[in-house]
């Protein structure tokens, strides 16, 4: 089992940035594949971004059409954590972040079926 816990949300102006943390209790976090996943009133759970194993050549990343250029994923395995930098946020990014790992998943990593685990998520709210 692990459990995940996600920090870093709040209220931020169109414009802004934050950074979310995804911070893991099981120690090998670093075999596990990590997604971020964000969910909007009214809306269906969306696929944000992804990075793979650190051993994949430094952790194979991907995003959603909607935040490339303005998002950025990354992993600290030491630290048992993966974070999401998000810059130019919009007011259409205003949803509850989540993190999600996963032993492994197909050739698309948004596919949030395929994740195990999943923290209780952050909210984060873009004021235009």
């Amino acid at each position: 089992q692990v459990h995940l816990v996600e920090s870093g949300g709040g209220l931020v102006q169109a414009g802004g940035s934050l950074r979310l943390s995804c911070s893991a209790s099981e120690t090998t976090f670093s075999d596990y594949i990590v997604g971020w996943f964000r969910q909007a009133p009214g809306k269906e759970r969306e696929f944000v971004a992804a990075i793979s194993f650190s051993g994949w050549g430094g952790g194979h990343t991907d995003y959603a059409d909607s935040v490339k250029g303005r998002c950025t994923i990354s992993r600290d395995d030491d630290k048992n954590s993966v974070y999401l930098r998000m810059s130019g946020l919009r007011p259409e990014d205003t949803a509850v972040y989540y993190c999600a790992a996963a032993g492994s998943v197909g050739s698309d990593y948004g596919v949030d079926d395929e994740y195990d685990f999943w923290g209780p998520g952050t909210q984060v709210t873009v004021s235009s």
